[in-house]
């Protein structure tokens, strides 16, 4: 069990990453990845970080540039700046190619982006793989533009680098292996970008902390899609033949909902167990099918692929009106929408670890009073639990996991998973 002192310190310590790290620019290569994967490699100094050229071929994607951007402004006749990049990073294209010259207001709206129907949030926008410079902004300041000339200044450069991701393989009693992966590459946005980086944080020290584990953790900080695409043209043929289950940690920060996506095939053991979570810990879970995917499952399950990986989040991406603008920001997350997360993640890991097929070692009803199971005085808590004892050694046939007994009894497999490691002991299940 998590006490409240151990909750209150994993949800302020996440929080507290995400702080830190909203201020940083990130992109899919360059300096702002490189700043992120430095943050987390002091908490987690574990953590490898690894480089890709620029121009390197993965599948049919090609390693981009490094974006480096320094500095960028709109700035009326007048004097007046109307657009600085120093006020929010949102408020540059990603990707954007250097300009310096001056435009008339009809030139510069072409260049511009903004959201009609949200007029007070900043979109983010990027070009990743065709060169234009641009800038982003609310829709009423773009409205408030006036006419006459303004001098434009990007300060940035596309040049021959790396993509850096990071990696680290915690070895578990077998080689098999459990995937979990976020993605470090957007820049000040907290649930769509941030969130995911600070609950898998929490949860390598959890796996750190485990007394033993039955699979082995491989854990990735990757940009989102061209990370993904990369890593898994180094090493597909090794996470084929490992990877037993994995999830794709991403918008787990809001307090709003939960959400679940499948993988593409579904009924994989990570489907089964993020269902089976998410029916007992929130009250409000939406279920999205494959139709509705957008993150790295795309690439995590494609044909070909067929990785056991699904999602379990918080408010889905694409489906808050927040996302991908400047409205996704430290007050949309909270310490308890990301302890939210954290937890559904956690006990998925649980319930995998322990997904055994029990099997009971006598034959009819055992006798549960002379090993000290049975209450000598009855009362609605101890009917409850050896009612649930009972009803799991019914179904402990060796056929049946752990997950699918926990399913058939209605009970969450948090409160089953002591039950068997204590029949156990007793010599009364086998697993």
């Amino acid at each position: 069990m998590i006490n409240e002192q151990e909750k209150n310190a994993i949800s302020g310590q996440m929080y507290n990453w995400v702080k830190d790290l909203f201020p940083v620019c990130r992109s899919l290569t360059g300096p702002g990845v490189r700043e992120t994967l430095s943050y987390i490699q002091k908490v987690v100094p574990e953590l490898g970080v690894k480089a890709v050229p620029s121009g390197s071929l993965a599948f049919d994607w090609t390693v981009p540039p490094e974006w480096h951007i320094r500095d960028a402004w709109v700035e009326h006749e007048s004097g007046e700046r109307v657009i600085d990049f120093a006020d929010h990073n949102l408020h540059v294209l990603g990707y954007s190619t250097a300009f310096d010259g001056t435009v008339s207001l009809e030139e510069l709206q072409e260049h511009l982006y903004s959201i009609p129907e949200q007029p007070d949030a900043i979109p983010y926008v990027t070009s990743y793989y065709k060169e234009r410079w641009g800038f982003c902004l609310t829709h009423e300041a773009r409205q408030r533009l006036k006419p006459g000339h303004y001098h434009v200044h990007v300060d940035s450069d596309l040049t021959p680098g790396v993509l850096n991701y990071g990696e680290l393989v915690l070895p578990g009693e077998t080689e098999e292996e459990i995937l979990l992966t976020t993605y470090v590459c957007h820049p000040s946005m907290a649930n769509n970008e941030l969130s995911g980086p600070a609950v898998l944080m929490a949860l390598i020290q959890t796996l750190k902390d485990m007394p033993s584990r039955k699979y082995t953790y491989r854990l990735l900080f990757l940009p989102e899609t061209i990370g993904s695409i990369v890593y898994l043209s180094q090493h597909l043929e090794h996470l084929q033949q490992h990877v037993k289950a994995g999830f794709v940690v991403t918008c787990v920060g809001d307090d709003l909902a939960y959400s679940y996506l499948p993988s593409r095939k579904g009924g994989t053991l990570s489907d089964r167990a993020a269902q089976h979570v998410l029916r007992f810990i929130g009250s409000e879970v939406t279920h999205y099918t494959w139709l509705d995917r957008g993150s790295d499952e795309r690439q995590f399950c494609a044909p070909g692929v067929d990785l056991p990986m699904c999602a379990m989040m918080r408010s889905k991406y694409g489906e808050y009106p927040e996302y991908h603008t400047s409205l996704d920001n430290l007050d949309f997350i909270s310490e308890a929408g990301l302890y939210g997360g954290y937890l559904a993640l956690r006990r998925a890991i649980e319930a995998i670890e322990h997904n055994h097929y029990p099997k009971v070692t006598v034959l009819c009803e055992p006798q549960l009073g002379k090993r000290g199971l049975y209450p000598t005085i009855s009362s609605k808590g101890h009917a409850d639990h050896v009612r649930a004892m009972m009803n799991f050694i019914s179904y402990c046939d060796g056929e049946m996991d752990l997950i699918e007994i926990a399913e058939r009894i209605n009970e969450p497999i948090w409160e089953i998973i002591p039950i068997m490691k204590t029949l156990n002991r007793e010599g009364l299940i086998t697993y």
